[in-house]
């Protein structure tokens, strides 16, 4: 039972058939049995010899970063879905400018229609409204002073006193340079939308009594 093979032409060539009716591997929104077909078939298929299966390739690609969430059981192999083996290939669609990307099989009852529509509608609108996460960096600067005079203190005081949204302080420590003059090193979040690190470089080299220059020793996404 399912698909043995789809990799080789014949299993293509099976798959395409299995899809001249359907929008997806089973049921009439994209579940795991896709996603585990998906992965069998390794690459595109050929739109100009199996048009259906390359409409759906291309479709199931498109929720790639949410094949987790989608329902159904990933533990299962790709020859759990599919036709019997003894079924007849299914017969070629009518030639159509417009593939039907969500069409449903032959003979749906209305009512079967419209509770997928509002499946689609509902997964639509979920996926819409699905929130990026933020992308943010943590940061180590050092920041050196002019010498062994400069008040560390003061100098880490008017570091932290910037206030930005999106940038969090850190730990800090002094490390010793040489000649009794110590560098403060502080860590940092910053968001990378909202803060520039060459720019809270510019307004920290701005305390010209305490900062002689700053730079940025690692920077590392969250």
């Amino acid at each position: 039972m399912g698909f043995t093979d789809l990799v080789s032409d014949v299993g293509v060539t099976a798959l395409n058939n299995w899809l001249t009716t359907r929008s997806y591997i089973v049921s009439h929104t994209p579940s795991q049995a896709d996603v585990v077909c998906f992965k069998a078939v390794k690459s595109a298929p050929d739109s100009s010899k199996y048009p259906h299966a390359a409409r759906w390739y291309k479709h199931i690609a498109s929720y790639e970063d949410e094949f987790a969430s989608l329902p159904g059981d990933a533990s299962k192999a790709f020859s759990s879905y599919g036709p019997e083996e003894s079924a007849a290939p299914a017969p070629a669609a009518a030639d159509n400018d417009e593939e039907d990307l969500f069409g449903s099989d032959e003979e749906e009852d209305p009512e079967a229609a419209r509770v997928h529509e509002e499946r689609l509608a509902a997964y639509k609108a979920k996926k819409a409204t699905k929130q990026k996460p933020v992308a943010k960096s943590v940061v180590i600067l050092e920041v050196k002073p002019w010498d062994d005079e400069t008040d560390m203190v003061a100098l880490e005081a008017a570091v932290r006193g910037i206030e930005k949204d999106g940038l969090v302080w850190g730990t800090s420590k002094l490390i010793p340079v040489g000649f009794g003059i110590k560098k403060l090193q502080i860590n940092l979040v910053v968001e990378d939308d909202k803060v520039s690190t060459v720019e809270l470089q510019e307004e920290i080299e701005g305390f010209e009594d305490y900062v002689q220059s700053s730079d940025v020793v690692t920077m590392q996404k969250l």
